[in-house]
């Protein structure tokens, strides 16, 4: 692996980071409604556990409410169910064509427990970013070990790598903010 290709590698491995946090901390509540806080809720479809998002059509009519009308109406019943199951917390209404789930209002021990929930999910980030950093820097000593690069060129790399690295630990902070700040709206 040359030089551009282990700046590249790290920038690649860092993003998937990066955007795995964001799809995690799309299924964690705030005061607004989101179809992402359902759709990865499995349901068992005929013997088969099936997140709701693949057999529902998911929409969120108002700004506290999710609905969710299934593609086959006989699967309505194991859906209401599958949520009951789940942490969300709410009791789905069902009109015998699709589900509503109205999101009450977060009380403020619950929005503090969101965030620390969130501080821990970047916090787990941020470590992944941290091995990327390590993983690259051994590499890196690797290729002047076997002298792919020299002394300066080895410098160099792990000085790209570690700015690589600030960079994306700043936007995991902008994340964490954004996604606080949502939780704690009122």
């Amino acid at each position: 692996m040359s030089y551009q290709v282990t700046i590249k590698d790290a920038r690649e491995r860092m993003e998937k980071s990066l955007h795995h946090l964001q799809d995690v901390l799309r299924t964690i509540r705030t005061s607004r409604a989101s179809g992402a806080l359902v759709e990865n809720i499995r349901v068992d479809y005929y013997g088969t556990p099936t997140p709701i998002g693949q057999m529902a059509s998911i929409s969120v009519p108002e700004p506290r409410q999710i609905m969710i009308k299934p593609f086959d109406g006989t699967a309505l019943g194991d859906i209401a169910k599958a949520i009951q199951k789940s942490d969300l917390g709410i009791q789905p209404q069902n009109d015998g064509k699709v589900l509503r789930l109205t999101m009450p209002p977060l009380s403020g021990e619950q929005r503090k427990k969101y965030a620390t929930k969130v501080k821990e999910m970047c916090e787990e980030t941020r470590i992944a970013l941290r091995n990327t950093r390590r993983d690259m820097n051994k590499h890196a000593d690797g290729m002047l070990k076997g002298g792919d690069l020299t002394e300066d060129e080895n410098k160099k790399l792990h000085d790209e790598i570690q700015k690589l690295l600030k960079e994306y630990e700043d936007k995991v902070g902008q994340v964490q903010d954004k996604k606080t700040a949502e939780i704690m709206e009122v």
